[in-house]
């Protein structure tokens, strides 16, 4: 599913199955079920009934329901009370209200793009070494 949107909202109801994979440029709300990955250039909500089985790409995000999958959210992600997520995040910022669930890893973005640079440093000085 593709919109060329930039401001549209999809909105999948409770009670709806989705198999594939979703793409889009606006928002999208998830109250159903997604069997597959989402990538996104707006922000993703998934509702307390909202399910997704697969990966999420995205640049913020509000989970109140379930991600069973990896997270990569370019700016904010925030984890509500009732959140169960299962797989590891790459984040900017954090926000997780007591009572989340949480289990896998996280990695802040800046920490990444300091890892990769340095790791790159290190290959520049071995390679002038040779």
């Amino acid at each position: 599913m593709e919109t060329d949107t930039p401001n549209a909202i999809n909105i999948i109801t409770n009670g709806t199955v989705i198999k594939g994979d979703i793409t889009a440029t606006g928002d999208f709300r998830l109250d159903g079920t997604l069997e597959g990955n989402i990538q996104l250039n707006g922000k993703l909500v998934v509702g307390d009934t909202g399910v997704v089985n697969g990966n999420v790409l995205c640049m913020n995000a509000n989970i109140i329901g379930t991600v069973n999958g990896n997270l990569s959210v370019k700016e904010l992600l925030s984890l509500h009370s009732t959140a169960r997520v299962k797989g590891d995040i790459l984040i900017n910022k954090l926000s997780i209200e007591p009572g989340a669930v949480f289990t896998g890893k996280c990695c802040m973005l800046d920490e990444v793009r300091k890892q990769q640079q340095l790791e790159a440093e290190q290959a520049d000085q071995e390679a002038k070494e040779d």
